[in-house]
């Protein structure tokens, strides 16, 4: 289960990192180009949508990792369980049912990652 974890905790540690970098450093208006919502929402909101998900990213990873408060990835995951629920349901009001996929299954990702890492294979930390 311990690696089960460690892989799903770096792919979803690498997807919410380069969305998060995208929505942090790229100019609004290519976002919206791309996306589309970014162009229809407040540029600080994107901005701090994209902080979330690079510091979840960290979080996912580098207290388990560095053993130093690792009980801070179940929490690092279940945050970003909530920001991808906000995401669905951002989506869902917004008639856009084709983008409702992927907030769902990272939410799902990460709610086992914050499931597994406090309950069925917790990181001790370093002594």
């Amino acid at each position: 289960m311990n690696k089960i974890l460690w892989v799903v905790q770096i792919l979803l540690a690498l997807a919410f990192a380069m969305a998060g970098a995208l929505k942090l450093f790229t100019p609004i208006a290519d976002l919206a180009a791309q996306m589309g919502w970014p162009g229809e929402s407040p540029a600080l909101l994107v901005r701090f949508i994209g902080l979330a998900e690079v510091c979840g990213a960290l979080g996912l990873i580098l207290p388990s990792a560095l053993r130093i408060r690792p009980s801070l990835t179940p929490l690092a995951a279940a945050c970003l369980v909530v920001v991808m629920g906000l995401a669905a349901g951002f989506h869902l009001v917004r008639g856009e049912m084709a983008a409702l996929g992927a907030p769902l299954v990272l939410g799902a990702l990460a709610a086992f990652v914050a499931w597994g890492r406090s309950k069925k294979a917790p990181i001790a930390a370093r002594a």
